[in-house]
């Protein structure tokens, strides 16, 4: 008997997706394909299966080395599935990491060290090194 397992559990158990429910959405969102077809949630798995997993901007590949529908501790994951992403998907990721923090757009999210420091010395009191008296000269 050949064993097999649902893709949608076999995706959390492996612990490529953190819930089987984000791992349906995936399957259902064409986001997972089995040799260029997208898949069901509900597809039979078989050992041997090349699985490609779309989570923008990468696409992984994992070959399938044991049908399981347990979740596995990650000690037992290199017993599951062998990573066989081609190398040009992880410069892919590193780009778009560089680039991510290139291209924020200016007051998104919290400020940077240098924005920080920009702002304590605009709103900080600024001596002009003038006497306390300095108000009182424009009074008379």
């Amino acid at each position: 008997m050949e064993q097999t397992a649902r893709i949608d559990k076999w995706l959390w158990a492996a612990r490529i997706f953190k819930t089987r429910s984000i791992a349906a959405d995936a399957c259902k969102n064409g986001r997972v394909t089995i040799g260029g077809t997208n898949v069901k949630p509900s597809r039979p798995l078989k050992v041997g299966e090349v699985v490609d997993v779309k989570k923008p901007p990468v696409t992984y590949s994992f070959r399938v080395l044991k049908c399981i529908e347990q979740r596995v501790g990650a000690k037992l994951v290199p017993e599951v599935y062998e990573n066989v992403t081609d190398p040009k998907q992880y410069e892919l990721l590193e780009m778009s990491r560089i680039s991510g923090f290139v291209n924020r757009a200016r007051g998104t999210g919290r400020p940077t060290k240098k924005e920080r420091r920009a702002l304590d010395d605009f709103t900080a009191p600024v001596m002009f090194g003038f006497d306390d008296d300095f108000d009182d000269d424009f009074d008379d």
